[in-house]
């Protein structure tokens, strides 16, 4: 008898253990609308966020403004709040390509840092980020923009 006892304890911690993992990432794949502002031209466009596992997470985003193009890929160290239900919070960093359409076609490599929220709204497929996400050009005539923020919505496929 102990021992059918101590299997079905075994059994609901693992369970629960399993539970308890789940928790930790709200959803799998996500797409949405990033909108990247602050400082310079406001840029817009489509975004994708998949996690990896229970706190790692790729994004990539291609933006639009006028006459700029960018192209970017983040990595993030993802974990929730305890006691609020779908609120994480995240670090990263990624590289960024922007193109440049105006008097001369240019290229500029960047770094963006990252650390933001975000929100999955409970018993609902949407997601709302927003983070600080400044931008380091790195080519060219190096620079820093501190005041560059993110702001995003997903629908979350699974």
């Amino acid at each position: 008898m102990k021992k059918v006892f101590l299997s079905i304890i075994t059994a609901a911690a693992l369970t629960l253990g399993i539970q308890e993992s789940k928790a930790q990432t709200p959803y799998k794949t996500a797409l949405g609308l990033g909108i990247d502002l602050g400082d310079g031209a406001t840029l817009f466009g489509p975004q994708i966020k998949h996690a990896f596992s229970a706190h790692n997470a790729g994004q990539a985003q291609v933006l639009f403004g006028d006459h700029i193009t960018t192209i970017g890929a983040d990595y993030s160290y993802n974990k929730p709040f305890q006691g609020a239900n779908g609120l994480n919070w995240y670090v990263g960093v990624g590289p960024q390509l922007t193109f440049f359409d105006s008097k001369h076609v240019d290229t500029q490599f960047a770094l963006r840092p990252a650390a933001g929220l975000e929100f999955v709204i409970p018993q609902s497929p949407i997601g709302i980020h927003f983070d600080w996400k400044p931008w380091w050009t790195l080519s060219g005539s190096s620079h820093f923009e501190a005041g560059r923020f993110s702001l995003g919505f997903k629908y979350i496929l699974k």
